[in-house]
């Protein structure tokens, strides 16, 4: 499992399940979170819930679940790999020891760092997923945009497309990069990739160091490895509190990745969010944040419990 005394491959083997588990427990709350900031028609969080309910019954939560499933757990390994050995670089540049304790100013870096490389993997995926998630309200509103816009001036009654809501655009997570591969390009895959860093750089700041210092706290001492129980609550609330603060930016990110049809309705990351201010008031860069917190505690409790638990089982062998 280890290659060098900087470079451990078990660390994304490690993250590589990690992300597997945090995928199926958090997927059904980020279809909702991605409804509420993406969307229309939405009251609340409550509201959102039940509609999906009753209009795609429990599947419409797990629906684009197998593109992040097979791609998330390698972007997670990715991102534990890398954090965790680019902490071990940091320590031997500059202790002249991998296995020296990391300072905070070093924990940040790695978690920067960390955050801008994961936008490299996670922006196609995030799109795609998006895309997915999104796919049944996008085509509604193309329809119906087609329906009252035709090029000789006639004007088709609304009801006579409604049928054509049920309609999806992607028959699945290939087709779905095929599409957007022949109509936008491979810029497309990164649409919304500048809002993602916006969202990730200190995202993943407030996501290790607060996990960091939850760990450090609920140690009995320095000596030991942290409890189980400890991983769990450390992880779970390094997780609501990450997501909460990265909410206004993964509106943004949501919408520019969302909006990528026949109408495309803002023209960069600047544009949406002075269009989304204008059209919508402040208030709607905190959509979904109540959905981030509760989805982000079950998701990175998940991750990291598993992931640290990994660790030990790998090295214990």
């Amino acid at each position: 499992m280890q290659t060098s005394k900087s470079f451990r491959v078990d660390d994304f083997i490690a993250g590589w399940i990690a992300g597997a588990s945090s995928v199926v427990v958090g997927h059904p709350l980020d279809t909702v979170k991605t409804r509420l900031q993406a969307g229309n028609g939405y009251k609340n969080t409550l509201h959102c819930i039940l509609t999906i309910y009753r209009k795609e019954t429990v599947t419409g939560f797990f629906k684009g679940m197998s593109f992040p499933l097979a791609s998330i757990t390698v972007y997670n390994s990715a991102v534990f790999g890398f954090f965790s050995n680019t902490q071990r670089l940091i320590s031997n540049y500059r202790y002249g020891d991998g296995q020296h304790p990391c300072s905070m100013l070093d924990l940040t870096m790695a978690s920067m760092l960390t955050g801008l490389m994961s936008v490299s993997l996670g922006a196609p995926v995030d799109l795609v997923k998006i895309r997915l998630q999104m796919q049944t309200q996008m085509v509604l509103a193309e329809n119906l945009h087609l329906a009252g816009n035709m090029s000789n001036g006639t004007n088709i009654r609304l009801r006579s497309v409604s049928i054509l809501s049920q309609q999806q655009l992607y028959r699945g997570p290939i087709h779905c990069i095929s599409s957007i591969l022949q109509t936008e390009g491979l810029q497309g895959l990164y649409r919304g990739a500048g809002a993602m860093i916006l969202r990730d750089v200190p995202g993943y700041t407030l996501y290790f160091i607060p996990y960091a210092i939850f760990c450090d706290l609920l140690r009995p001492d320095n000596t030991s490895s942290p409890h189980p129980c400890s991983i769990w609550l450390a992880g779970g609330l390094a997780g609501s509190i990450s997501w909460v603060t990265a909410t206004p930016t993964d509106v943004v990110k949501s919408r520019m990745q969302a909006d990528a049809q026949l109408q495309r309705k803002y023209k960069g990351v600047l544009h949406c969010i002075i269009h989304s201010y204008k059209t919508e008031g402040v208030q709607v860069f905190f959509r979904g944040a109540s959905v981030n917190a509760i989805r982000g505690f079950p998701m990175s409790s998940t991750m990291f419990l598993t992931y640290e638990l990994s660790l030990r089982f790998f090295r214990g062998l």
